[in-house]
């Protein structure tokens, strides 16, 4: 399964990513940030793109998910005080990233992750999904909108959205950014004076963010689903002074709790039994003991989660930077001012000069900063030249005078005119170059962009070659190897079986059961002493967990590590009826997932496609292989099925005892009495030196002798055949065989 989790780092996604990749799905994480971060350890492919960038549906075509969780509220992108531009980017990405799943043109399972804190109001009934949101600030109006926009793209045939708001959520936080809000309140409190204030009245419910992700997995693993918004809550509810009590018994100093009164106590508790009764799904956290778990986790490293510049730093820091962003504005300014100074004493020494005298200098300044600085600077030197044009005049007449001499309005025009028509240029051209510039920088981002998409398609290509060519789970490889059971004689199949599964699930501890009736299951071959573990006969029924998972037709995985069962088996039906059951020991328990589950149920459709056609060989030659009776095995046959199961012995697959009976073979009896007394595993059949002999599969030579005192208690003299008697049987077997052949 291919699931795309969008959203920064947290605890909650490191815990998402972990129970994807324990199930084999393949994880693609979209950060929304442009900047490069460390690849988060379990994922197939990070794309460092924000949620607004124009490559998203490019990103979105080159993952082709199955699924997609937004991690919403838990977005750790998005401070908890938000801004207008905070709120305007989290909007239109989400838009943007619906929108591209959408033109995926297939049905997409897509997660929007919201909390209890969309409910502000107090509450002392459980809030069940019915009620209204009522979001009181930036954060979760903005959480509350992208509610209602997830549910406005929800499409019978593209997105099929599920809202799932969790309550109280916390555990280990990663930094700062993801401290859990109620809980890294009281830590601070710890950390700063030792002294947590709790108001006993405020009450709610903590929820582990294991059992979240279990949560979060199963809404994303239902194939259908009632509603579209759920509520998720442990049920456990805490009051502060509870909660404090906690935190200070995990936090490893001396804390005390105080407990305060105020006016605004509140109780929210989210009603979580909507999606307990759709689902199954079950809490296994104990805030008694993981929240002083979590809460010492954050005491060891609390530099890192409450390290803050002091109040003063920051306030000297911010008049700092305003100090020096006006300086920086009046720079131009003061350059300006001192070149006019330069401009206006030339033009004073050019005035009297007789080479100089037709040379306008404050022209050539006003011209200068409009070429270099453009219109705004041209302005101001248009202003200061006025001014210096004004004072210069007065050296030899009166101010009236100048005021009065239509010279002076044309020269201050001509002035302006040419100052601010260059200036205009300059900066319309400065403006088509800066466009040129943002044109090229958009896209050589997209280039860059188109790039990075294309090198992670080239390395998802080609890990799925490698996967396709050279793994040991790509299912070509799967079916080369099972198909190989063809070559065997019918006699031999299940035991090879053994053997290929033991090779491709990589354990070394394989059984196979076959089932004699509807309760009972017989070991027919096992690899190690660990898989026959369970016996010989099992009561298959009564192992109800997994004979619960075998009868909604699941692979069973042993999750909780119980040492009744093995680690993973699967049931092979025919006709719906159990037939076969394989079972695996040994496996690691990162593969124990939905991964290696899928590949035993492949393999044991494989099983028993070759069983099927060993089965439809057997009954197509039934009458050459038994006498008249249909109980007893000719010579040929029972020599066949001798051998095979002595070499499945010298492969420490099976271990088998052949006893020889002392009677008339032809007795009806003798055979009839025989038939009662052994098992539907076992078989009667003839050899080539004229006796009768039973075979006991899977029995040694211990519990052979049960079967023994039988035979004599009801007067059958039977012999038990030692190891090399068994083998010169096998040969004399073999001999027969060549001479009929010749």
């Amino acid at each position: 399964m291919e699931v795309a989790l969008i959203g920064a780092r947290s605890y909650l996604s490191d815990a998402l990513i972990d129970r994807f990749s324990k199930e084999g799905d393949r994880v693609y994480v979209l950060t929304g940030h442009e900047y490069v971060t460390k690849k988060v350890p379990k994922v197939f492919e990070q794309y460092n793109f924000s949620y607004v960038n124009e490559s998203i549906p490019q990103i979105f075509e080159s993952i082709n998910p199955d699924a997609v969780v937004f991690m919403g509220e838990y977005d750790t992108n998005f401070p908890e005080q938000v801004e207008h531009r905070h709120v305007l980017e989290y909007s239109t990405g989400l838009v943007n990233i619906l929108s591209s799943v959408q033109n995926l043109n297939r049905k997409i399972r897509f997660i929007y992750l919201s909390s209890e804190r969309v409910y502000e109001e107090s509450d002392f009934t459980p809030i069940n999904e019915l009620k209204p949101a009522n979001p009181s600030n930036g954060r979760q109006y903005m959480v509350r909108q992208g509610e209602m926009t997830v549910n406005n793209y929800k499409s019978e045939f593209a997105i099929d959205p599920i809202v799932l708001r969790l309550d109280h959520l916390y555990g280990i936080p990663t930094g700062k950014v993801d401290l859990p809000r109620d809980l890294g309140r009281m830590c601070a409190e710890a950390n700063e004076n030792s002294v947590i204030h709790a108001d006993p009245a405020n009450e709610f419910s903590m929820l582990h963010v294991m059992d979240a992700v279990q949560y979060i997995y199963t809404a994303l693993k239902a194939k259908e689903h009632r509603y579209d918004l759920y509520h998720i809550s442990s049920g456990n509810v805490f009051n502060e002074t509870q909660l404090a009590n906690l935190v200070a018994e995990g936090w490893g100093k001396n804390v005390e709790v105080e407990e305060v009164r105020v006016k605004n106590s509140f109780k929210r508790v989210l009603d979580g039994e909507a999606f307990l009764e759709e689902f199954d799904a079950r809490v296994f956290d104990k805030p008694e003991v993981s929240v002083p778990r979590v809460v010492s986790e954050i005491s060891r490293h609390s530099r890192r989660f409450f390290a803050a510049p002091t109040q003063e730093k920051k306030s000297a820091g911010k008049i700092g930077t305003q100090i020096s962003d006006i300086i920086y504005k009046l720079i131009p300014y003061i350059e300006n001012s001192l070149m006019f100074i330069v401009f206006f004493m030339l033009n004073n020494r050019a005035t009297g000069s007789e080479y100089f005298s037709n040379i306008d200098f404050l022209l050539l300044y006003v011209i200068f900063f409009a070429v270099v600085f453009g219109q705004q600077q041209a302005t101001y030197s248009a202003v200061l030249a006025t001014a210096g044009y004004l004072f210069r005049q007065q050296y030899d007449r009166s101010v009236f005078d100048v005021v009065l001499d239509y010279n002076t309005y044309v020269w201050i025009a001509q002035l302006f005119i040419i100052g601010l028509v260059v200036g205009y240029m300059k900066d319309r051209l400065k403006s088509i170059k800066e466009e040129d510039n943002v044109e090229i920088n958009y896209l050589s981002r997209q280039r860059d962009d188109i790039f990075d998409i294309n090198m992670a398609n080239v390395q998802i290509k080609n890990v799925l070659e490698t996967q396709l060519i050279n793994q040991n789970d790509s299912f070509g490889k799967v079916y080369s190897i099972t198909s190989t059971l063809d070559q065997y004689e019918p006699e031999d199949v299940l035991f090879y079986a053994a053997q290929i599964v033991q090779r491709l699930i990589e354990t070394g501890d394989v059984a196979i059961y076959t089932v004699d009736n509807d309760r009972f299951a017989r070991l027919f071959a096992a690899t190690s002493a660990t898989a026959r573990s369970l016996g010989n006969s099992i009561k298959y029924t009564e192992l109800t967990d997994m004979y619960e998972e075998f009868s909604n037709n699941r692979v069973y995985i042993n999750k909780n590590m119980d040492e009744k069962y093995p680690l993973m088996a699967d049931a092979i039906y025919d006709q719906d009826r159990i037939r076969l059951i394989i079972m695996a020991w040994g496996i690691p328990w990162d593969r124990m997932n939905l991964g290696q589950a899928n590949m035993l149920r492949v393999i044991g459709f494989l099983i028993q496609n070759a069983l099927v056609r060993a089965n439809s060989y057997m009954s197509a030659l039934e009458q050459q292989r038994f006498d008249e009776g249909g109980k007893v095995l000719k010579a040929e046959a029972f020599s066949s099925l001798l051998k095979a199961f002595v070499n499945a012995q010298r492969n420490s697959l099976t271990v088998v005892t052949v006893v020889a009976i002392d009677g008339d073979p032809e007795s009806k009896e003798l055979v009839e009495k025989l038939d009662r007394l052994t098992r539907a595993s076992d078989y009667l059949g003839l050899h080539s030196d004229g006796k009768l002999y039973v075979l006991l599969s899977n029995t040694d030579e211990e519990n052979s002798g049960f079967v023994m005192n039988r035979f004599k208690e009801n007067d059958i003299k039977a012999k038990r055949l030692t190891t090399k008697e068994l083998y010169s049987l096998v040969e004399a077997g073999d001999g027969e065989g060549d001479g009929d052949d010749e």
